[in-house]
């Protein structure tokens, strides 16, 4: 992660509202998961992304988070956080992609505190009534795994980068987080179905640009929430041969906390913390099947083992 995140005070929280209390900023309220989350910048771009990028809250809704992004060169690029008062303030970020996180990571930690409800930084899909998602370190090919799957009959999107979960008696019940999402420039090269997506999208100067995936896979593309039964894990090891294994839930969680959740936008991560979420994928995962991926070869390869194993085709 190319940022850390400093806890403060309540004082300091105070003394940097007021110091920006006259700042000609753009602002705008967005609903993530029931809360009131608001941004307030003073990059117009950044603003547009982050309302193509989540559902609409109104502006008479008070705020349960607050992010202000600002330029200050008396600052580094870093984020301050204020927990009591779930306010952020981010200092000189070019890259929209780490304040929709901070925005995420912020409800997380709202959420599994309050309502019993849980964050995954992952993919998660639903491919005909059957929960799949996908969770990874970054750069092991998560995002293009995910968008391979829409690409199967029958499958609906229900996140491509984060997602909630609730917990019962039954499967995991995975729900959306975003309205639209945050793509490479490149994934039409990867799966040529996606290039008429990407020649509608303005991208960013990392690249990147807000995807609404209905303009090529029609409005029953994306879905609200569903029943997760399979977990793929990815990683992308040279050193190991085996492309696919099971895993069971105790392996999974060791390899979850090794890698941070595959988690870098946290936001806290004290003790107390890591006990929740240690728990929460503990639970998580005794409810599903669970597969280890290596990433290594080709991006049709790997897709087709993931596929494969949802169709049963991996030996139990």
């Amino acid at each position: 992660m190319g940022y850390e995140v400093e806890v403060i005070s309540m004082e300091t929280a105070s003394k940097l509202r007021l110091k920006y209390k006259d700042l000609k900023s753009y602002s705008s309220k967005v609903d993530i998961f029931g809360l009131c989350v608001e941004l307030l910048t003073d990059n117009r771009e950044h603003l547009s992304m982050w309302d193509d990028n989540f559902y609409s809250m109104s502006e008479d809704v008070r705020a349960h988070a607050k992010i202000y992004s600002i330029t200050d060169s008396s600052f580094e690029m870093e984020v301050m956080f204020e927990p009591s008062t779930n306010t952020a303030f981010i200092f000189n970020f070019d890259y929209y992609g780490w304040i929709k996180s901070i925005a995420l990571g912020i409800s997380g930690n709202i959420l599994e505190e309050a309502h019993d409800t849980h964050s995954v930084h992952g993919a998660v899909l639903d491919i005909d009534g059957v929960g799949v998602t996908l969770v990874a370190p970054s750069k092991t090919g998560k995002t293009t795994q995910s968008w391979g799957l829409l690409r199967m009959n029958n499958a609906h999107l229900i996140s491509d980068d984060w997602y909630f979960v609730k917990l019962g008696n039954g499967r995991p019940i995975a729900y959306a987080s975003e309205k639209n999402c945050y793509i490479d420039a490149d994934i039409g090269d990867v799966w040529e179905e996606y290039r008429p997506l990407v020649s509608q999208v303005c991208f960013d100067n990392k690249g990147r640009g807000i995807a609404n995936i209905r303009w090529v896979a029609g409005e029953s593309s994306v879905i609200p929430m569903t029943k997760i039964r399979y977990i793929f894990l990815l990683k992308r090891d040279a050193d190991d041969l085996v492309a696919i294994r099971r895993m069971t839930p105790t392996e999974g969680l060791d390899y979850l906390l090794k890698n941070d959740l595959c988690n870098p936008h946290q936001i806290v991560t004290d003790d107390h913390k890591t006990d929740i979420r240690a728990k929460f994928f503990s639970d998580f995962l005794s409810k599903c099947e669970i597969y280890l991926i290596n990433t290594i070869n080709s991006a049709k390869e790997t897709q087709d083992l993931i596929r494969n194993a949802i169709r049963g085709g991996v030996s139990q």
